[in-house]
């Protein structure tokens, strides 16, 4: 069963971390929602109040298929400056596996990370002035051999989709696709 790390904060984006959270789950993934905060409660920002499953210092040593980091602006700057959640990304993409960040987390985490350098990407379009070194492209989903970056909260589900795609393949995301009713 592929293994995905859903790195939260307090700021991040309601819809994208719940999306994630649920249709990966859907596809049968087994996904660990790990707080970078001194708690495992945390607060979306728009008031959702969320458990992670576990403290992210606690899991970083673990072995997951895809590192996956939400959106909201305050959430994604707070994730940014998470330096072992920085380490950890790191890893991951250097090791050929997928990782992944909607809205602001491309701009404000995965660009600091030093990740990004020569690669096509997107993010919410107000956050692609603070790009440099790789390539915005206006789409809702981009992806680039291992990453896959989305633009924000109307972008979550096909974001989601795309991920169960990246790990169990087309028939399971048009599986998942199909139980939820998406035409």
């Amino acid at each position: 069963m592929p293994r995905a790390l859903l790195a939260v904060a307090d700021g991040v984006e309601d819809l994208e971390t719940v999306t994630v959270l649920d249709v990966l789950r859907r596809a049968e993934i087994e996904v660990v929602m790990a707080s970078v905060e001194a708690r495992r409660m945390f607060t979306c920002a728009r008031g959702s109040r969320l458990t992670a499953d576990a403290m992210l210092l606690d899991v970083l040593a673990q072995d997951f298929d895809l590192l996956v980091l939400p959106g909201g602006a305050v959430g994604a700057e707070r994730l940014g400056a998470h330096l072992p959640l920085a380490e950890r990304v790191r890893r991951q993409a250097a090791a050929g596996l997928e990782f992944a960040a909607i809205c602001a987390a491309p701009a404000l985490a995965l660009q600091p990370f030093g990740v990004l350098k020569g690669r096509r990407m997107t993010c919410y379009p107000a956050f692609s002035d603070r790009l440099s070194g790789c390539v915005f492209v206006d789409q809702a989903v981009v992806v680039d051999g291992n990453l896959t970056t989305a633009q924000g909260p109307a972008a979550a589900l096909e974001f989601a989709l795309t991920l169960v795609e990246r790990l169990a393949g087309r028939a399971a995301r048009r599986k998942v696709g199909e139980a939820m009713l998406l035409r």
